[in-house]
């Protein structure tokens, strides 16, 4: 597999989750980017704008496993992780695999779980692995968390701590569709569901040999010193309490090398870190308390932050690659 291969399957995957997907090309995108980028993505906006809709389609476009986690206050951390049984007939404990143990995993409405619960995901998310009674078992790959919430509704819900938030390589808000999507959705779905037609386009295989693939897309010096520009900004800005880490760079720079390869290049250009700095970034700021209140104000600065930073030439990027 080469790079051009990466980018026919994004292609395919893209144009199958558009049969089901109205105008949500940039999310479809981000998605890919998590998948390939070994990272996991949350899915945040108001009920019915198609938050488990698109997660579905990506998972049906895909010949994986694919289980869904309806977070409630109730359910226990074993619900997810499984847990070892007492089988009287065998006379001995056996495992029973809980729904984690899957390849794309929707964790539907996550902040309604209590924290306990929702902790049980730290160890997937980062490791690829869950330890159980002191066992510790792989999980397969491709493993991808794609997780909902809904920010309006705060009743009965448990907050996501910053760790937690950290395990997320993208936060995305899908908005509400325009008018024209808005009748071509309600045209789609006059008389069937589309999603029950869709069909697989890409295997697990195809998957795990673009994830070992995608590092190989050059990085020019100017771009990793753009990418930690960035990042201190965030950690010396006046209304920011808690900048970006070290895993925050690391996860722009994974996820604009899929970007690039997505876009039908093999290395990475000024505007493909600009792309991605406010979904990969926004939500791993802990802004100072009189900032929290006002709505989008971590993507508001980032975007300040971004017409501050000198951007470095892109003719300099291409006359290096030249070389």
């Amino acid at each position: 597999m080469n790079l051009i291969e990466v980018k026919e399957l994004a292609d395919k995957v893209k144009a199958n989750i558009n049969k089901v997907i109205v105008g949500k090309e940039e999310t479809i995108d981000h998605l890919f980017v998590a998948l390939i980028s070994s990272g996991h993505v949350l899915l945040e906006d108001v009920p019915g704008t198609g938050k488990t809709m698109i997660a579905k389609a990506m998972a049906k476009s895909l010949s994986s496993s694919f289980k869904r986690i309806q977070f409630t206050p109730d359910l226990l951390p074993t619900d997810v992780s499984g847990l070892n049984f007492y089988n009287q007939k065998e006379g001995e404990f056996e495992f029973r695999e809980g729904p984690i143990f899957g390849n794309i995993i929707l964790a539907d409405e996550i902040n309604r779980a209590t924290p306990r619960t929702q902790s049980v995901l730290l160890e997937c998310m980062e490791e690829r692995q869950v330890t159980i009674d002191g066992v510790t078992r792989q999980l397969e790959r491709p493993f991808l968390v794609i997780a909902t919430q809904n920010p309006i509704e705060n009743q009965g819900t448990f907050p996501l701590p910053e760790a937690q938030l950290d395990r997320f390589l993208l936060k995305i808000n899908l908005g509400y569709p325009t008018k024209e999507e808005g009748v071509h959705i309600l045209k789609r779905f006059k008389e069937k569901n589309p999603m029950e037609e869709m069909q697989a386009v890409a295997t697990n295989e195809l998957i795990v040999a673009a994830q070992q693939l995608y590092s190989s897309v050059y990085v020019s010096d100017e771009i990793y010193t753009y990418i930690v520009s960035l990042i201190e900004k965030t950690r010396n800005h006046d209304e920011i309490e808690l900048g970006v880490s070290p895993r925050g760079a690391q996860a722009i720079l994974k996820a604009v090398q899929v970007v690039a390869i997505i876009n039908g290049r093999d290395y990475v250009l000024p505007d493909d870190v600009k792309a991605m700095v406010n979904p990969v970034l926004a939500h791993r700021l802990v802004l100072k308390h009189s900032m929290r209140l006002k709505k989008n104000q971590a993507n508001m600065i980032l975007d300040q932050i971004l017409n501050e930073v000198p951007v470095p030439s892109e003719a300099a990027i291409l006359k290096e690659i030249e070389r």
